[in-house]
């Protein structure tokens, strides 16, 4: 499959253009999917760095959508070092905004939309998930007057407790343009809660919706225990939520290592085929 729509602008950030890829399927199901790459959420500061929504081995996933159907948009955001937390996560809100906005367009149910990520995009996409996402109805912008909650996430090798990665990442510091202590202001100092408030694993309660999680086994990125901590949160607030593991699995969109993996893909689409459509 190749109907593919290149660089559809989505937003503008301080004149620079957010971009996006529209993957069409030759026949639509009716339903969109805002996919996002993972990078850790960097990109080099050069200007023929390669789009975060080009990255090879992750193209796989929209592809897989668009070929079940479903109509994906693989989106770029802004990225660290240049821009720092929370600006990726409202770049990502306002794609959701855009396609629920253009819904008509592009051949899609405007209340019902799917998020699907890996790492920090797995990230991301879980904040899509957990954060209330309510439009600014006085916005003189009408796509920002939209809700930014997804109704249903596939979350690969997610980050959800930035709080506990973060005393070790320099990464995470990186993308909260801060360094988090378990001492300095204890748990109510400013750090500690802007981890926490960026930590979807603090924001799951009965609303919400289906997530599957996908993670390696041998995961030395992102720790397997992440992915439990969310499933097991997820579970207590009676969210539908299944945990995927792919044995012997390292870090990446191809899960590296894996010894028979099972059909991560189709485990993805049959996730909202059953709990989005």
């Amino acid at each position: 499959m190749h109907n593919v729509e290149r660089n559809v602008v989505y937003g503008m950030y301080s004149g620079l253009a957010l971009l996006m890829d529209v993957y069409r399927p030759q026949q639509s199901n009716g339903h969109g999917i805002v996919y996002i790459n993972g990078s850790g959420w960097h990109s080099p500061m050069a200007y023929a760095a390669a789009p975060l929504k080009d990255t090879p081995l992750g193209i796989r996933y929209p592809e897989a959508l668009q070929a079940a159907g479903y109509t994906a948009f693989a989106i770029n955001h802004r990225q660290a070092p240049r821009f720092r937390y929370p600006a990726a996560i409202e770049d990502a809100q306002r794609a959701v905004r855009f396609v629920r906005h253009h819904s008509g367009r592009f051949g899609i149910n405007g209340s019902r939309i799917g998020a699907a990520g890996g790492s920090s995009g797995g990230h991301l996409v879980s904040l899509l998930g957990t954060l209330p996402g309510e439009g600014n109805p006085d916005d003189q912008d009408p796509i920002n007057r939209e809700s930014a909650r997804v109704q249903c996430v596939v979350a690969r090798a997610a980050p959800v407790d930035l709080v506990r990665m973060g005393e070790r990442s320099t990464t995470i510091a990186g993308f909260m343009g801060m360094i988090v202590r378990g001492e300095a202001g204890g748990p109510y100092g400013v750090e500690q809660q802007t981890y926490r408030d960026a930590s979807p694993l603090n924001l799951v309660d009965s609303s919400t919706p289906p997530f599957l999680l996908i993670a390696g086994t041998k995961d030395n990125v992102v720790p397997p225990e992440q992915a439990e901590l969310m499933h097991a949160a997820l579970k207590a607030a009676g969210v539908p939520a299944e945990l995927l593991w792919i044995e012997g699995a390292g870090h990446g969109p191809d899960f590296p290592g894996a010894v028979n993996p099972p059909d991560y893909l189709g485990a993805m689409v049959r996730w909202f085929d059953k709990h989005l459509r």
